[in-house]
Parts: C-alpha cells; sequence; structure tokens
C-alpha cells in the first residue's frame, strides 16, 4: 500500500489575516482558491511543492486559545540559527511571540514558537532530521 500525507486544514476566524501570516513568516504561496457554499477556501504551499503538500485555510472557525502547556502546532523548518532567532524577533515585536529560541536535544534541535492569527503554534526550526539545516545523527 502507498500512502502519503498531502495536506492539513485548518478551519480559522480570519481567512485573510492567516492566508497574509502563512505568507509573510513561512513563504507560503496561494496555488489555489475556490468559492464553496459562499465561502472562500484556500490552499498554500512551499514554492515547488505545490504537488506534495499544501496546507488548506477554510473561513468561520471557532478560533482557537492554545494553552501554553498545549505543544500542539504546524513546524517550519528553516535553514540556519541566525534565521530562528529573525523569526523570533518580528514576533516579538508583534506581540505573537510565545516560545522564546531555545535548544533541545536532538531531534529538536534550535526552535521558537509564534501564535498565527487564530491563536495556533507555530514552530521554527533549525537542526531537526527535516528539512532545510536538517541534521542526521548516527543511531
Amino acid at each position: 500500500m502507498s500512502i502519503s500525507l498531502t495536506h492539513l486544514a485548518l478551519h480559522v476566524r480570519d481567512l485573510d489575516a492567516c492566508v497574509e501570516f502563512f505568507q509573510s513568516y513561512a513563504g507560503m504561496r496561494l496555488v489555489h482558491q475556490r468559492i464553496s457554499d459562499g465561502n472562500r477556501i484556500v490552499w498554500l504551499a512551499e514554492p515547488n511543492k505545490e504537488s506534495e503538500f499544501v496546507l488548506v485555510i477554510l473561513p468561520g472557525g471557532p478560533g482557537r486559545n492554545q494553552s501554553s502547556s498545549d505543544f500542539s502546532h504546524l513546524g517550519f523548518a528553516l535553514g540556519s540559527r541566525t534565521a530562528v532567532d529573525h523569526i523570533a524577533e518580528r514576533a516579538q515585536t508583534e506581540g505573537i511571540l510565545e516560545w522564546e529560541p531555545r535548544e533541545e536535544p536532538y531531534p529538536v534541535g534550535y526552535y521558537c514558537g509564534i501564535k498565527d492569527p487564530d491563536g495556533n503554534f507555530v514552530e521554527f526550526s533549525y537542526g531537526q532530521p527535516l528539512g532545510p539545516g536538517a541534521v542526521q545523527k548516527e543511531p
């Protein structure tokens, strides 16, 4: 059997604010949009990865007030510790920094966490075994 994770759908309060957030912070691009039952539905993807994985943003959600002890999150890999620091500095200025940059043992690496406009935690990391800046350790 062949299986592949292709998308994650988020039902959000403010579609436009969330789309702008993921475009601005995560560099995602709008790759598809449509109107369904009078609602705009948006697909976002990393450049050149549109056929691998998309983030679907749907309007009309209840919002999310995630507690600081709830570590549910979306994770994005960055190419350097400096890039993580820049995201954290920007998020601090905008009042949305949730987790200060910190280093954790492999495979977690260096990361920070911020809140998207709907209240979801979003992690930006460097040094995990996935994505840009991937680090592979011997077993």
